[in-house]
């Protein structure tokens, strides 16, 4: 599974239960369109630093990098040693 792909499932499993992974637009704004609010954006974080081993501890972090699944796709491929970061030994939604 491609690392867009995973990140869109997880946001669709957990934030759109009832949309297709098909049917979010990687670029769509996550936080304009109410799709995740500031404390679902906390639980983003934590799974993305346990999912990718994102070091959000070290990072300077701004609602810019998670405004859509193309953002926090770059967010984990700039800041992880491998781009996916354990995306293959790591636990899935």
């Amino acid at each position: 599974m491609s690392l867009r792909h995973e990140i869109t499932h997880h946001i669709v499993a957990t934030y759109l239960p009832d949309t297709s992974a098909a049917d979010l637009e990687p670029s769509l704004d996550l936080f304009e369109t109410g799709v995740v609010n500031s404390l679902q954006l906390l639980e983003l974080i934590g799974w993305l630093r346990e999912r990718y081993r994102l070091p959000v501890e070290d990072l300077d972090l701004s609602l810019r990098s998670f405004r859509s699944v193309a953002a926090i796709q770059d967010l984990i491929e700039t800041n992880t040693p491998t781009g996916a970061g354990g995306a293959t030994g790591g636990k899935t939604h």
